[in-house]
């Protein structure tokens, strides 16, 4: 038998590699996708104050801090028993859709945009962001200036574009200044026209990809995400639905504090990321899907004009729900005509510039629990402090683990319809790596502990026999 390694997967956040391996006639017989970096935010946080936690565990992750901040003063906020200020809610999911836009843009242009510009089977050396300007130069220009407008967004409210402390339990911590509304709502014309004209250039190029759209994690599953009292689509506020491989709702509006009634957490002992499941059809068969695929599959709605157009063409195109991994690409894109709509309603309703940002407690409750829409999907942060307001428990769930039975039969799928043992071929290894990033993968956010690390510790000799094995 033999065993072909990818290591690493390249264009992701953080570090995994893929195990493939082949029987006596090349044919694929077995695969793992591995997250091999280990975190282990739950263990040093305790013992800290409540309120430090939203400065800490934004520290997770240089890509995805606002959706970390958002989660962890939710659950502090949950601690306080406080109602935040409405101005201070609508704030945070202005500071909210900056993050999905910069982080949005990231991943479409700069990391999954080589393979569908240049080419799945192009020279590698070649198949990455300077390869995308050299051959599409004005496309490139768009996706840098779409992320910068975000990342402005961010910096212009919070004063900080990465790890602000703006963000706060109770609320925020100053009140929206009228020339910063003017000066975002001055740049939204132009990061509209570059999402529209990207999106209208993609929906010209995406069935291209037919045999990759059948064949990138495909197999059915459940989906969650956020939605309103309506089914709208929400990114900040808003209960979990959870909807079946048919669409059909199996659980509506979910509260944060719930979430263990439905959401199961287990480990496997060959990757160090969690595997969530949902719980009514236990491990491993409860694979559920969060992002921006699931978000356009679990909502009736955007919400908003412009977004709820291509939600519409979306699923006319691709069906309701839309099966294919491969549609998170054109789903984040409908995302973020999503979030500059929402930004553009925000910062015209005139209580955005109220001054009554923040509410103040201390310790209410001594359990709390946050959840938002992360860029990548559902964010939970649950904290348990003591009565000095000292965390004595923490569990996160990001994204990328709920994710984890999808991206792992994903990585199946595309292995056995790409990889042939006898016909090596190097983009059939792409493939392969394309699939886990079609979720966006953040691994520095994912890894975090349920109960023990899984632990596979093999002694090997030259001859490659395993002679000696721990496992815990």
């Amino acid at each position: 038998m033999r065993t072909i390694v990818i290591d690493p997967v390249t264009r992701i956040e953080g570090h995994a590699k893929i195990t493939i391996r082949l029987d006596e006639d090349g044919k694929v017989a077995d695969t793992a996708f591995h997250v091999t970096q280990v975190r282990g935010f739950e263990a040093f946080t305790e013992g800290r104050p409540f309120y430090e936690m939203p400065a800490i565990t934004a520290r997770i992750c240089g890509i995805c801090p606002i959706s970390h901040l958002l989660a962890s003063v939710k659950a502090c906020d949950a601690i306080m028993s406080v109602r935040i200020p409405p101005t201070a809610a609508m704030l945070r999911e202005l500071l909210h859709c900056g993050q999905i836009t910069q982080s949005h843009a990231l991943s479409f242009f700069h990391l999954s945009s080589p393979d569908m510009l240049l080419g799945f089977d192009s020279d590698p050396a070649r198949r990455n962001v300077v390869g995308v300007i050299e051959d599409h130069p004005a496309l490139a220009k768009d996706g840098v200036t779409l992320r910068k407008f975000g990342q402005q967004v961010i910096e212009s409210l919070a004063k900080e574009r990465i790890h602000p402390s703006w963000t706060v339990p109770g609320g925020v911590n100053a009140p929206l200044d009228r020339a910063v509304r003017d000066r975002i709502l001055a740049g939204l014309p132009e990061a509209k026209a570059i999402a529209l004209r990207t999106l209208s250039f993609y929906k010209g190029v995406v069935d291209q990809f037919s045999d990759e759209i059948a064949n990138f994690g495909t197999t059915p599953s459940m989906y969650a995400g956020l939605v309103d009292d309506g089914g709208n689509l929400q990114l900040y506020d808003g209960g979990l639905r959870f909807v079946d491989a048919a669409g059909k709702v199996v659980v509506d509006r979910m509260a944060a504090e719930d979430y263990q009634q439905f959401i199961g957490e287990a480990t496997i002992p060959t990757s160090y990321l969690k595997a969530p499941y949902f719980k009514p059809l236990g491990f491993p068969g409860g694979v559920y899907r969060v992002g921006p695929l699931a978000r356009l599959n679990v909502a009736d709605r955007c919400g908003t004009p412009l977004a709820d157009a291509e939600f519409d063409e979306f699923h006319q195109r691709f069906g309701a729900p839309a099966e294919s991994s491969f549609h998170f690409h054109y789903a984040r894109l409908v995302e973020i005509i999503y979030a500059l709509e929402r930004m553009e309603t925000l910062l015209n309703d005139p209580a955005i510039l109220d001054r009554h940002v923040r509410a103040t407690a201390g310790v209410n409750a001594l359990e709390g629990v946050g959840m938002a829409e992360a860029p990548r999907g559902v964010l939970i942060h649950h904290y348990k402090v003591n009565e000095d307001g000292a965390i004595v428990w923490v569990n996160l769930i990001v994204a990328t683990g709920h994710n984890n039975l999808a991206i792992s039969r994903g990585v199946d799928q595309v292995a056995r319809r790409y990889v042939d043992g006898g016909k090596f071929k190097e983009g059939m290894l792409n493939r392969v790596s394309a699939v886990v990033r079609c979720y966006d993968p953040c691994l520095s956010c994912s890894t975090h502990a349920a109960d023990q690390f899984p632990l596979d510790i093999q002694l090997v000799n030259p001859a490659g026999e395993m002679v000696d094995r721990i496992r815990t």
